[in-house]
């Protein structure tokens, strides 16, 4: 893991940011001692993505309401 002061931090951090981006991590220290760490975000996980949203398209061709079912259920939930 890369370690930079605060003052060259600022001064790069725009090389720094682009570092992260490919995967590095970097400690940001103070007069010698750690205060931050910048680190990639972990990513998205694009199939666990893609198969929530086949559930959830699944269901919703499994459970379908009607017009008079919402309106059924709008009265219902303004009279409690």
């Amino acid at each position: 893991m890369t370690t930079v002061g605060a003052y060259e931090a600022k001064t790069h951090l725009s090389e720094l940011l682009m570092r992260v981006e490919k995967g590095e991590s970097i400690v940001i220290t103070r007069h010698g001692t750690p205060i931050a760490e910048l680190r990639p975000v972990a990513g998205r996980d694009s199939e666990a993505i893609a198969t929530a949203i086949g559930n959830l398209q699944d269901f919703r061709s499994r459970h379908s309401v009607g017009a008079d079912e919402v309106r059924e259920m709008i009265t219902d939930g303004r009279r409690h």
